[in-house]
């Protein structure tokens, strides 16, 4: 058993050959690469499906014995800092990572025949591998700097797929308003963790959580500073939810290719910003007030969404809105 968990570390690299070895077919071989395009769908579900039976198996092993398993590499760069790496395998991560990879899998053999006949089949190919492994190595993230590496690298894909028909204007203007609005949100995410780190002197959530209850409970902190902190972290999963006020990049999203906008609404982008605030949830619950602004701007959200959902036309931005 532990065993299994030491070799969660693949996960997020599972996905990679293809990309990988499309690159050097198109650098080497192209004509051949172009000719045999078809066949680069098939070693993308069969890797992603690989991952999604061990998410299962790990999934029956954390309901069978509860236990949390995290495995890390410690880079020392000096005396006084040093960087840990490393994977975290909990029900959280369990369950995220079944989501990913079922939602994947369905989005790849889906988009098989709606992109046959498309001038760029494997280029969307690369971009989804990418995506999906971006995806998988956030959830199994075991500090706020790896969640951060992984977080632009999630938010990079969502702009090179909803700008993936860039020689049209809309689908352009889309991307990069995307891409801006998230900006926003990741620097905002930024600079909480660098506020977390300069109060508990730690990334790693099993040493975070325990130096900051402490803190709290011995009022060793001053709160206002801590509620700043903990503010803009949720700013990051805001914006990458897409949730009020950092909700206007979403309905535009919808002019990428129809499997993309499935991709962002069920496992990429948009549950990202939920799986975050998941994650970081003894840190909100220890901190006053903050679960009350995180309701207020769901609540906000739902009710705007579901009433501009109301008032669209277009049945892909209707289901932006309501998401």
């Amino acid at each position: 058993m532990e065993q299994t968990y030491q070799y969660a570390w693949i996960i997020p690299f599972l996905p990679l050959p293809v990309p990988m070895l499309i690159g050097v077919g198109l650098l080497f071989v192209p004509t051949a690469t172009k000719n045999l395009r078809r066949i680069w769908a098939f070693p993308s579900v069969l890797l992603l499906s690989i991952v999604m039976i061990f998410s299962v198996n790990l999934s029956i092993r954390q309901i069978n014995d509860s236990s949390i398993y995290q495995y890390v590499w410690s880079w020392t760069i000096n005396n006084d800092f040093s960087l840990e790496f490393g994977h975290l395998i909990d029900p959280l991560t369990s369950i995220m990572s079944i989501l990913i990879t079922t939602v994947g899998i369905m989005v790849l053999i889906y988009s098989d025949n709606y992109m046959s006949h498309d001038q760029g089949y494997l280029r969307f190919f690369t971009y989804m591998s990418f995506s999906n492994a971006s995806m998988l190595g956030l959830v199994t993230s075991s500090n706020l700097i790896q969640i951060y590496i992984f977080w632009e690298l999630v938010g990079a894909c969502s702009y090179l797929l909803i700008g993936f028909w860039f020689t049209r204007p809309i689908a352009a203007n889309a991307c990069q308003k995307a891409f801006v609005t998230n900006r926003v949100g990741d620097f905002g995410l930024l600079l909480g963790i660098l506020g977390l780190y300069w109060i508990t002197g730690s990334f790693e959530f099993r040493d975070l959580f325990e130096i900051f209850n402490n803190f709290i409970y011995n009022n060793g902190v001053n709160s206002l500073f801590v509620i700043f902190c903990a503010s803009l972290l949720f700013v990051g999963a805001v914006a990458k939810s897409a949730q009020f006020p950092l909700h206007v990049w979403l309905p535009d999203a919808m002019e990428g290719p129809t499997p993309i906008s499935a991709l962002i609404h069920a496992a990429t982008m948009v549950a990202a910003g939920i799986f975050l605030v998941a994650r970081l949830l003894p840190l909100f619950t220890a901190i006053p007030y903050i679960m009350y602004l995180i309701s207020l701007i769901g609540i906000i959200t739902v009710l705007l969404g579901a009433t501009l959902a109301l008032a669209q036309k277009d049945i892909k931005r209707s289901l932006a809105y309501s998401t």
